[in-house]
């Protein structure tokens, strides 16, 4: 098995030996810099995983670049603040290696209180829920942890470049008649200070452009 798992990250210093001390064997680190200062890119090469740099900010720019980047038929996508454990990546990718799944979403699961901010899990249901309407998919969580066939995802074209990153794969993916499933994933405590649910500009510019996705 050799799965590339594709990390966006911006200033995540003190989150990064943990994260990549916990890829199992066959997952391997593609970490996206997306302008750290606080040296995310040397320690993440000192680790040994394949580093690259995307001067656009955006999630969406990370992530498809870290796409472009890939070479396994199978990728991942995880989050670079220790909030989701690596260890779990086999349960997302397990489906669409067997060919049971086309994408594979990790639903989040809070492993303590006040883990998830109220607000954030407010934002997170009312979008999952537009998003069945939308595209009519019993999906409860538009979570980051992810898993599908890197040729397929490079042929839905994506384009936004920020955090309607991920709901416009799970919307283009639903067009396309992909098979769509979840997998329980434990939602930790993140390590350093969130770019999104830590501060109300970020918060509001996720919510944002996930309408815009919604809305074409």
């Amino acid at each position: 098995m050799s799965v590339d798992v594709i990390l966006p990250c911006l200033d995540e210093a003190e989150a990064l030996p943990w994260v990549l001390d916990r890829l199992p064997q066959g997952f391997r680190a593609i970490v996206v810099d997306n302008g750290s200062a606080d040296g995310s890119a040397e320690i993440a090469s000192s680790l040994g995983a394949v580093v690259v740099a995307e001067p656009r900010r955006g999630f969406g720019a990370a992530c498809a670049h870290g796409l472009r980047t890939a070479t396994t038929d199978v990728v991942c996508f995880c989050d670079c603040d220790a909030t989701l454990d690596p260890r779990q990546l086999p349960l997302v990718a397990g489906p669409v290696l067997h060919g049971d799944a086309d994408l594979v979403l990790g639903r989040r699961r809070p492993v303590a209180r006040g883990v998830w901010p109220f607000p954030a899990r407010l934002a997170n249901r009312v979008l999952a829920r537009r998003a069945r309407r939308r595209t009519g998919i019993r999906v409860r969580d538009l979570g980051p942890m992810r898993a599908a066939r890197r040729a397929d995802l490079l042929a839905l074209d994506l384009t936004d470049q920020r955090c309607g990153y991920a709901l416009e794969m799970l919307v283009r993916a639903a067009d396309a008649g992909w098979r769509v499933s979840e997998a329980d994933v434990d939602y930790r405590p993140r390590i350093g200070r969130s770019k999104v649910t830590g501060t109300p500009r970020g918060y509001w510019q996720a919510v944002h452009d996930m309408r815009k996705v919604l809305a074409r």
